[in-house]
């Protein structure tokens, strides 16, 4: 509780504590209630709380006798208020009293009462006054004012308490028009920057949107009688955040709201769940239902200030809306109209004999980029549970459903109102597998179901370069369906989208396609960044899966949108144009056309070329930098792009040797570059000598600092090929310091896998680790130890997981046996490990 400047003067600070009573008294009592496991939950909270107020009515008690003070009473604000106490919550107190006393003996009251709090450890949130100083504190700050109306008398006179609640409701009523648009602003204020909790890793239980400060929100709104959450759920999904919370503070003996990944699994175990996803899920579902209702209930506050026609900031409170929404309907789609602001149905609307009305509503909403309203939603969820479409759907249910899907954006806030009323799911039976589901990778951003439904909304912006929009937005929404269900996501999620679409009611080529679309929808953007497009066995692997030209275009534009849905390390211009130059080769492949000899023979650039010459006529590497920004794609409802950090474009040309690859990432290590892509290949005969010289091109950035030049770069790389530059024992070395400084991040074990049948001509082998510091060097040092010759790499760097895929062969350019490509794959996993 914020304090004024009229408090009562108090210590700045608590002394040291004293002993602990030796019968152990409230401590020893609150020790054991907290040991109890047959006390969970609401229960322990209450116990918990009750047991406290009994400590400290006790104290008030003593101390009022001790100073003189008669006139006084302590009050429990905040979530002490509530009675919400976790293990490690603090204390939210306020001493009041009636101003007759002597403030020196008001103060020693406050210090009786405060000293046995900070000898036991507990946080304290006090403050010292009369009835009218809190009520001017509460006009002045609206931390304050939120706060009185949780009070609750502890101890002390009792009409003082009473007194203030009655002045804080009012006062809260009277000033709510002024208030509320200031709540608001800490709202979102909060959201910015704390994120939306039904998608976050590592969610802050408490500040996070859709969070227990959110739920208390409500109250307060609830309090100003303009409007009032729905209530259904509400106060389970408030139950099992404090639930949540209570176990985080036991398991890590902290007050602490964040939960954090290491510390899941024990708050998972802690609460009797299975595992940590579980555990997740719960959490997510709980903040879902807290954030649908504070948006509902924002937008009815919103209304209601409107209709009161207060000053203009008021006017669009989170509305959203167009117009004034004066009682004005405008028609939207068969059965629903604009009303204030929402969608809603038309007073001739029947949905128990309209089943696609739901849909049809909910697409018009999203178009016109309206709020679908929650009577609305919650009338056509009652008429389908009682009729649900038929299946396979009627063709209008199918268009709308594809018609919502291609609004945008605005989708989104309309699809979480139907899926918060179980509509989604009645209409789609394996969503629910996915529903809330966490993906436990740092590179996506959201939970798969909100993944799914971005996906649709960042596909919307590319139905213009596709045949059949209609393919586009549904293989979008169903592509990770899979994730559900045990084993791989694509293959399962290839049958149940064959399911989805015909109950959907498309015909069978089209049902055809969208599985085949939802099955390699990894394809094209794993095989740009992992493989050799030169080898003809790239290009016909990727014609058979995908089949035709026009199935080739749709998959092209769901890469990319799924690519744009999963996060900023997904994709890139760069990404791009390695996806689009697949797309262009295969498509004369599907074509029948003749490939380019530059394709099969990947004729140097300009530039290549000068340098594998260079190298060649001086028989030493020769290197080139030049700098380069990558800007990701923006979505429609992207403000900006933000380009991705500056990096360069490292061409290095080095004349056909060995240990070539494990002396050229050493250096990089050495020079604390971070590789985030790379390509290595063969090219000769070169110059008048007819060299071969290998060809290493690198996609880099600094890891701090600012790039080293060129000339230093080629100083180490010769040292390092003529062995004068002892590369591992200085990155030991520094590993040490490292270690010596940074906790290791926890992470799964490396996975190295021979890929047989991907290339005629090479021994693919492809390497999944976490990209740790001089991974591609100890890669490089594995594959020269093991003899083999690499004819090209492929790197790819995603967030904190890279995926390394290389090309190599025996000595004599012949393939590894499979036994030999398997012994390699078994070696590199052990020297990474």
């Amino acid at each position: 509780m914020t304090e004024s400047a009229e408090d009562t003067a108090r210590p700045a600070a608590p002394p040291a504590p004293h002993p602990a009573p030796a019968d152990g008294g409230y401590p020893g009592a609150r020790l054991r209630l907290l040991q109890d496991t047959a006390r969970r939950g609401p229960d322990r909270r209450a116990a918990l709380a009750r047991l406290t107020d009994d400590w400290l009515a006790a104290l008030l008690t003593a101390a009022s006798a001790a100073s003189g003070v008669p006139g006084a009473a302590l009050v429990a604000v905040g979530g002490y208020g509530r009675g919400e106490l976790s293990p490690r919550s603090d204390l939210d107190l306020l001493l009041l009293h009636d101003g007759r006393a002597a403030p020196a003996a008001v103060a020693a009251l406050a210090d009786q009462l405060w000293y046995p709090v900070w000898d036991l450890g507990i946080d304290l949130d006090h403050s010292v006054r009369t009835p009218a100083q809190a009520r001017k504190a509460a006009r002045d700050d609206l931390k304050v004012q939120l706060g009185l109306l949780d009070a609750r008398h502890l101890a002390g006179d009792p009409t003082l308490t009473a007194a203030l609640r009655t002045t804080a409701y009012a006062d809260w009523r009277e000033s709510a028009p002024r208030r509320l648009p200031e709540l608001h602003d800490l709202w979102r204020e909060r959201t910015d920057r704390q994120g939306e909790l039904q998608y976050l890793l590592e969610p802050d239980l408490k500040e996070a949107r859709g969070g227990l400060r959110d739920a208390t929100a409500l109250r307060a709104i609830a309090a100003s009688w303009l409007a009032d959450a729905p209530r259904d759920g509400l106060e389970t999904a408030r139950t099992r955040l404090l639930d949540t919370r209570d176990a985080l503070h036991l398991v890590t003996g902290r007050a602490t709201d964040r939960l954090t990944l290491q510390e899941q699994d024990q708050v998972a175990a802690a609460l009797g769940l299975l595992d940590a996803d579980t555990l997740l899920r719960q959490t997510y579902e709980a903040a879902r239902t807290i954030s649908y209702a504070t948006d509902i209930t924002w937008r009815e506050a919103g209304r209601v200030l409107r209709a009161r026609s207060v000053r203009p900031l008021l006017r669009g409170l989170l509305s959203g809306s167009r117009t004034a929404g004066k009682g004005e309907r405008s028609p939207l789609a068969e059965g629903v109209v604009e009303l204030d602001g929402e969608a809603v149905l038309a007073r001739t609307a029947r949905p128990e004999r309209d089943p696609a009305l739901i849909l049809r509503a909910a697409a018009a909403a999203a178009q016109a980029q309206l709020p679908l309203s929650l009577h609305a939603v919650r009338r056509c969820a009652a008429a389908g549970a009682a009729r649900p479409l038929p299946v396979p759907w009627p063709a209008e249910a199918r268009e709308a459903l594809v018609t919502l899907l291609g609004a945008g954006a605005p989708t989104v806030p309309v699809w979480e109102s139907l899926e918060a009323e179980g509509i989604i799911t009645r209409l789609l039976p394996d969503w629910e597998r996915v529903r809330c589901r966490p993906q436990r990778n740092a590179v996506h951003t959201w939970t798969v179901d909100r993944h799914l439904v971005e996906t649709a909304v960042r596909a919307a912006a590319l139905t213009r370069r596709v045949h059949r929009p209609d393919l586009l937005l549904i293989a979008a929404l169903l592509h990770d369906i899979g994730k559900g269900w045990p084993g791989d996501h694509s293959e399962a999620g290839e049958t149940i989208a064959r399911d989805t679409a015909a109950r959907l009611g498309f015909d069978s080529r089209d049902t055809a396609v969208i599985a085949t679309l939802v099955r390699h929808h990894l394809l094209l953007i794993e095989t740009a960044t992992r493989r050799d497009l030169d080898d003809p066995e790239t290009l016909t692997a990727v014609a058979t899966a995908v089949g035709s030209t026009g199935t080739l275009e749709l998959l092209h534009a769901l890469t990319e949108a799924d690519a744009l849905a999963t996060g900023p390390a997904a994709w890139s211009a760069w990404r791009g144009d390695l996806v689009a130059d697949l797309v262009r080769r295969v498509a004369a492949h599907l074509a029948g056309e003749d490939v380019p000899e530059t394709w099969g023979t990947d004729e140097p650039t300009a530039e290549q070329e000068r340098l594998a010459i260079e190298a060649a006529r001086i028989g030493e590497p020769v290197l080139a930098l030049h700098p380069r920004v990558d800007t990701p794609a923006a979505a429609p409802h992207d403000e900006a792009a933000a380009p991705e950090p500056v990096g360069v474009e490292l061409l290095m040309a080095v004349p056909d040797r060995p240990r070539v690859l494990a002396a050229a990432t050493g250096v990089l290590a050495l020079h604390r570059l971070t590789v985030r892509a790379a390509d290595l290949r063969t090219l000769g005969p070169v110059g008048e000598g007819h060299a071969h010289v290998l060809l290493l091109s690198w996609r880099v950035a600094a890891e701090y600092g600012s790039l080293p030049q060129a000339a230093r770069l080629r100083a180490d790389l010769v040292r390092a090929l003529d062995g004068s530059l002892d590369i591992p024992a200085r990155l030991a070395e520094r590993e040490r310091a490292y270690a010596r400084r940074s906790r290791a991040a926890l992470a799964p074990p490396p996975r190295v896998i021979a890929v047989p049948g991907s290339s005629r001509t090479a021994t693919v082998i492809e390497v999944r680790a976490h990209d740790t510091h001089g991974l591609l060097h100890r890669i490089g040092c594995a594959l020269d130890a093991a003899g083999v010759r690499v004819r090209s790499a492929h790197v790819s760097t995603l967030g904190a997981d890279a995926v390394d895929t290389v090309y190599v062969t025996r000595e004599d350019g012949s393939l590894l046996t499979d036994a030999a490509a398997g012994a390699l794959a078994e070696a590199l996993e052990d020297a990474l490990r």
